[in-house]
Parts: C-alpha cells; sequence; structure tokens
C-alpha cells in the first residue's frame, strides 16, 4: 500500500524538513506501507531558501518529489498541482508550519479504513487568531449553503482521500480552484474527525485578507445559488415595489393633500440602484470567470520538477517526461 503525502510550500524553509521526517518516523511506527511525498513550492518569496530547503529532502531521501511552480498560484491550486504527481493507493495533505501534526494521522488512517472515501480532520480549538476562527466559521456556513454540504462535515486543510477520489479530482482544470466544492462533486461518502490543532514552528499565516476573501469567492465556480439569490430577491422587491404603489395611490385617493417626498424618493433610487449594480458585478464575476476558462487561464505553471538521481524534468500533456537541459526547449525537443 503506497501513501502519498501532498505538501503545498510557502516560505517554509525552516520547518518543511522536520514535517517531512517527523511524518517518516510516524509511518515507521504504524507500519501501513510504502511513503512518498510530493512536495510543491509555491514560488516562494524567501529568494529561493523554500527552494533550497525542497532540493535538500530530495538529496537526502528517494521518496521526496519537489514540483516547482513557476508562479504563486494559491494553496487549493498547488494542491492540485501536487496531486497531479501523486501516485499513491491514498494521498494526505498536510500543511508545511507543523500545524497538522504527523502525531494525528493514525485517527485519519483508522476513519477511512472504514469504508469512507474522503475524511477530514477538523479541529475543535484552533490555533488562529480570533479573526481566522470567524472566517473559518463564516466560511463553513456559505459552502453548507453553496455547496449543499452535509450540515455535520467539518473540512479543513489536512485530509485523506482514496486514489479514484483524485483521478477525478485533477480533471478539474478551471484556475479557481476550491477543494471542497471539487471533492464534493466526486463523492459524499465523506467522514469527519476531530484531530488536535498545533501552533505554528515558525513565522505566521501568509493568508491576507484579501487573499481568505479570493479564496472564498471560488465557491460560486461550484455553485449558481447567487444567481438564484438575485432572481428570488428581485421577485420580494418587485413585490414590495408593487404593495408601496398600491399603497400610495390609495393614500393619495384618501388624502389628496399628502406631499411625496424627494428625500424617500431618493433613497428608493440610490437603494435599488445599488442592488442592480451588486447584481450586475455578480454576473459579470460569472462571465468573467467563463471568460478566463476559454482563454485556458492556468491553474498553475511547473517551472521544473526534482527527484532523487535524476535531472531536473518537466512532464508534458501525454504523461512524457523530459529532462530540463541549459539552452534546450524540450517542446522543439519532441517535435524533432
Amino acid at each position: 500500500m503506497l501513501y502519498t503525502v501532498v505538501i503545498p510550500c510557502y516560505k517554509s524553509s525552516r520547518t518543511i524538513r522536520k514535517v517531512v521526517e517527523e511524518t517518516m518516523e510516524q509511518f515507521e511506527k504504524m507500519k501501513a506501507g510504502e511513503l512518498e511525498f510530493v512536495l510543491v513550492d509555491d514560488c516562494s518569496p524567501d529568494d529561493g531558501a523554500t527552494v533550497r530547503a525542497l532540493r535538500g529532502l530530495v538529496q537526502d531521501y528517494d521518496n521526496v518529489r519537489v514540483v516547482e511552480l513557476a508562479k504563486n498560484a494559491g494553496q487549493h491550486n498547488a494542491t492540485m498541482a501536487g496531486l497531479n504527481y501523486a501516485s499513491g493507493d491514498f494521498i494526505i495533505s498536510m500543511d508545511d508550519d507543523g500545524q497538522t501534526s504527523p502525531t494525528q494521522l493514525p485517527k485519519l488512517l483508522a476513519e477511512i479504513k472504514k469504508g469512507y472515501d474522503i475524511v477530514y480532520g477538523y479541529y475543535p480549538h484552533k490555533q488562529h487568531s480570533k479573526f481566522r476562527n470567524w472566517g473559518s466559521r463564516f466560511n463553513q456556513w456559505t459552502t453548507r449553503v453553496l455547496l449543499d454540504k452535509p450540515k455535520n462535515m467539518k473540512t479543513s486543510s489536512f485530509w485523506i482521500i482514496r486514489r479514484f477520489v483524485r483521478d477525478y479530482a485533477v480533471q478539474y482544470r478551471s484556475a479557481y480552484t476550491h477543494l471542497q466544492g471539487v471533492f464534493l462533486r466526486v463523492t459524499r461518502n465523506i467522514s469527519c474527525i476531530p484531530v488536535e490543532h498545533f501552533r505554528r514552528q515558525e513565522g505566521q499565516s501568509g493568508y491576507t485578507f484579501r487573499k481568505l476573501v479570493q479564496l472564498w469567492s471560488n465557491i460560486i465556480g461550484f455553485s449558481i445559488v447567487p444567481l438564484r439569490m438575485a432572481t428570488v430577491l428581485g421577485n420580494i422587491f418587485a413585490a414590495v415595489g408593487l404593495i408601496g404603489i398600491i399603497a400610495v395611490i390609495v393614500r393619495k385617493l384618501v388624502r389628496p393633500v399628502t406631499a411625496i417626498g424627494w428625500p424617500s424618493i431618493m433613497v428608493s433610487i440610490f437603494f435599488f440602484s445599488g442592488l442592480i449594480l451588486m447584481f450586475m458585478g455578480l454576473i459579470g464575476e460569472y462571465i468573467g470567470r467563463i471568460f478566463l476558462g476559454l482563454c485556458n487561464n492556468p491553474q498553475y505553471v511547473v517551472r521544473q520538477i526534482d527527484e532523487r538521481g535524476k535531472r531536473p524534468y518537466l512532464v508534458n500533456e501525454d504523461g512524457q517526461q523530459f529532462e530540463l537541459k541549459k539552452g534546450v526547449d524540450w517542446r522543439k525537443e519532441r517535435e524533432t
């Protein structure tokens, strides 16, 4: 039985070796099977420190593969890159900062052996700021509404999936990846178990408020509920407006001296104009993502792949490996 651990890495030069080696030690204790790592450098802005740390792991261990991205793609897209190069019967996702501790892996493995396709480890007590914890609760609620996620399903970036889930998940090629949405398209045979959440070993989270909002907005690529909300709200306001018109006419007939107020008219104009513009923007977001999808905007761009005993290489669309040589374009080399 082969297990693949996929870890997206971002400014993790000081932590990733400890995470990898502790995971190896945990698997030796469990005697669960063979283990490989797919470590994805998400174009870390640290002057190559993370890349050097990852290449050091490649030199030291046969079961480590490093995928270097040419530009920052975000955690979910970087994880998708790792899934594309994972060959295990089970694939595990972990963080690079030590917050998803390898000591919790036995819980995930024991749960998935019960027959589930996906098992999430969730945190009853998170070691995040209050703002991040509030954002997580909001995200859980919106994914339940927009993605029809089961009410008792709790998620995190710590999970294990079966091979067939990975095979279907990597068929999703849009640049706007939301892994919960992808997995829910594949199966509903999902479990979640409580695990301990540890403090970061070094530094701080790379997620800014803007990045968190951007990641959350990827949910709309898996749901048309917001568009349906526009229709429902439009009908509600149209009904309210009709009732208001009738009320104004009746009041004018009953009391002809009643004056129609300019402020109320302006407030109504501003309110409904804002509502119209908001939903036009929402529709524009859907159309824009359709356009970018037609333009084949990539999920991620691989600079090179590193493995022990091999020259850096790339994999083409046919699955063939091409060594990267200075001054040689592997695409032209393939054509000849």
